[in-house]
This record gives C-alpha cells, sequence and structure tokens, in this order.
C-alpha cells in the first residue's frame, strides 16, 4: 500500500457548521457510553464533505477532540482509509477504475481521455471543477468500464461518452447517472433473456404472486401456491419483491419445509406435512406388524 501523506497546504482552522455539530452528535449517540470512539469515521466522512471532499489536518484533529482520542489515533485512522482524501480535489472527483475487468473492457481509454482533459491523477484543473485518481474495483464489473463521480457510478463508458459527460458536467447541464447506454441494472446487453422470475427458477415466467398456504392434504394446491404471471412492464425489481414480502407478511417460517420449497417458492402447510408424516409412520407400523404375523405363523408351521 502507498504511503498517504497530509497536502502541505493545510487551513489555519476547522470548525463543524451548527447543522454538522448536530449531526456528529447524533453520530456518537448510535454507540454506548465509553465506546464513542467508534464513531470515528462517520465523524471524519463528515468534516470531508463540509470542506469540499478533502479532509485537513484541523478537521482531524478536531474530531480527536470531540471524541476524546489522541490526535495520533484519528490520523492514523484518516490516513488508512483511501475514501478520505487528504489533499484538495476538484468539484467533481473522480475515482477511475482501473482494475482487470474494465481494463479488458477498454478502460486505459476512459484514462487516456482523463490524462487529456484533466491532467495527471491529483492534479485539480484550473477551474476547480475536476481532479481523478485511479483506484482498485469499485463493484460494476458487469458494467465496465466505469468511473465514480463524487457519489455517484457511471456505467458502459467509451471515449465519446465519456467525454460528453465531462462536457455537461462542466456546463452545469443535467447528466444522467448509472449506464450511460441505458442498460438497466446489470443485464445483457439485449435485454434479459433467462432469469425473468422473481426467483428466477424452474423455468417460472415472471413475478411470482402468493396465494397463501395450501389446504391440509391438498398436493396440486401446493404446486399452485405460486403463481406466475407477466411482467408489468418497466415495473422496477424492487418493487415486485415488496409486494412479494407483503403477500408472505406473517407467514410462519415452519411452513416451509426444505430447500426445494425455499429455491422454487412453493409453501406448504405444516399441518399437511404433519399429516404425511403420520400417514407414512402408520404404513410402516402396518408393514412392521404384517412381517410380525408372517414371522409367527412359519413358526407354527415348523
Amino acid at each position: 500500500m502507498s504511503v498517504r501523506r497530509l497536502a502541505e497546504q493545510q487551513p489555519e482552522s476547522f470548525a463543524f457548521t451548527p447543522e454538522n455539530e448536530a449531526l456528529c452528535a447524533k453520530e456518537i449517540a448510535k454507540y454506548p457510553a465509553g465506546r464513542q470512539a467508534s464513531a470515528v469515521l462517520p465523524l471524519l466522512w463528515i468534516a470531508q464533505r463540509q470542506n469540499g471532499g478533502w479532509l485537513p489536518k484541523p478537521a482531524i484533529e478536531k474530531v480527536a477532540e470531540i471524541l476524546g482520542l489522541p490526535r495520533i489515533r484519528v490520523l492514523e485512522v484518516a490516513t488508512f482509509y483511501t475514501m478520505f482524501n487528504l489533499a484538495p480535489v476538484g468539484k467533481y472527483f473522480i475515482q477511475f477504475c482501473g482494475t482487470t475487468p474494465c481494463v479488458l473492457r477498454g478502460a486505459e481509454a476512459i484514462k487516456a481521455v482523463l490524462q487529456r482533459r484533466i491532467g495527471a491523477a491529483g492534479q485539480v484543473t484550473a477551474d476547480g471543477l475536476f481532479s481523478w485518481t485511479e483506484v482498485e474495483c469499485l463493484g460494476a464489473c458487469c458494467n465496465a468500464p466505469m468511473v465514480q463521480i463524487n457519489e455517484d457510478y457511471y456505467e458502459d463508458l467509451t471515449p465519446e461518452n465519456f467525454e460528453a459527460l465531462i462536457d455537461n458536467l462542466a456546463a452545469g447541464r443535467p447528466v444522467k447517472k448509472g449506464s450511460q447506454i441505458g442498460r438497466r441494472t446489470s443485464e445483457p446487453l439485449g435485454g434479459l433473456t433467462s432469469l425473468r422470475g422473481l426467483y428466477g427458477v424452474d423455468g417460472l415466467s415472471g413475478p411470482q404472486t402468493y396465494h397463501g398456504p395450501p389446504s391440509e392434504g391438498d398436493e396440486s394446491a401446493a404446486e399452485s401456491s405460486f403463481a406466475a404471471q407477466d411482467e408489468p412492464p418497466g415495473e422496477p425489481a424492487t418493487e415486485r419483491l415488496n409486494q412479494e414480502r407483503r403477500h408472505r407478511k406473517g407467514q410462519p417460517l415452519d411452513s416451509i419445509v426444505d430447500t426445494g420449497t425455499r429455491r422454487t417458492g412453493v409453501a406448504v402447510s405444516q399441518p399437511g406435512v404433519k399429516a404425511s408424516r403420520k400417514a407414512a409412520k402408520s404404513e410402516s407400523s402396518s408393514l412392521q406388524n404384517g412381517e410380525a404375523s408372517n414371522s409367527s405363523e412359519q413358526e407354527s408351521e415348523d
């Protein structure tokens, strides 16, 4: 890991705004007495956000003072985590992902745009708008290449759409977050071809609606307790999941009896399961009694 040092030019002082002071107090209150040091990360993050995206030395010392910690302890945290910028950054701070999946999808061309439009990594443009740095995987490999600008992801980049993105940010025009080519989440470029059901298994073609547990002993109802329906156009997957959770609200956990039913989403009522087990036990007892009777008859003949 590279050595991270504080910037040479530092402000003389730092003080939280009244709003951020209240936010710091709220964060500290989340931890039990004597454990306030655990709030060091959120407080440093609040300080960085207030200071235009970077963390000066006076802010680190202020956090140490609030938490009652030695300054070196907070400095250790600030210099360890790369989420904290120790030198000034641009209004639009670009984190460029240079990990293998992005490189395989053309990240070097995106890096060339950064170097030509902004300059070397860590350099802030003269107008103060842009700076960039190279980081490790940002977790959007399916939509590579990508960058993070401030707190938002911009994916499926090409040199052309990335240049347009920079132009729009510089001009103050609205920009599109996420995929720059209209891809929905991380689906294939041509649209979904599989896993179209809510659970994505067993050939279910659409989101599944729960109709309650089947009646006792009704095996056919168990198979139809989840009915497939056509996917409403444009309905977000998260909303379908929320609808499913509302349908299932109140269902006891023991009504799902094995891995297979969890996988398919077929719920079997516990009384029906108990009845099946009782029938199997009765049949087993009958067989055992029959074997004992045959054995007795054989002994009598002997």
